[in-house]
């Protein structure tokens, strides 16, 4: 595999929670998918899980290059956790057009945070030889 792309990205726990408390289901259900939403909520710094997958869909967007086009959505990119608690990136809707056209397979993902911050890094993948010229 070859790398494409790298992201990083870190926000402050205490805003996320500014954003739950302040705008509720409403900001909870427009940036985060159900799977996302109940790991989240069934750990007990729920805060800083929301915020560290925050912070990875902000990373994979910086990794595959584009930000926040047109026709791609909070809930495109969705963070979950394989049984042995790695972080994997799982993706619907407009995204998928985006990797597909910048021949991404995968994108690896990292997520670190405390109790003020969350930090993620994204690493874009594809076929050995792949460019965005090809």
């Amino acid at each position: 595999m070859r790398v494409l792309g790298i992201g990083t990205d870190i926000t402050e726990c205490l805003r996320i929670a500014q954003m739950i408390e302040r705008h509720g289901d409403l900001f909870i259900n427009r940036v985060f998918t159900p799977v996302e939403i109940q790991y989240c909520q069934t750990r007990k710094q729920s805060t800083q899980h929301f915020a560290g997958r925050w912070a990875a869909k902000e990373a994979t967007l910086k990794a595959i290059g584009t930000g926040w086009v047109r026709g791609i959505s909070w809930r495109d990119i969705e963070i979950r956790n394989e049984p042995s608690g790695k972080p994997v990136a799982a993706f619907r809707g407009g995204i998928c057009e985006v990797l597909e056209r910048l021949q991404i397979q995968e994108i690896l993902i990292s997520i670190s945070h405390c109790r003020s911050h969350a930090t993620a890094y994204a690493l874009a993948l594809g076929k050995e030889g792949t460019t965005e010229d090809d």
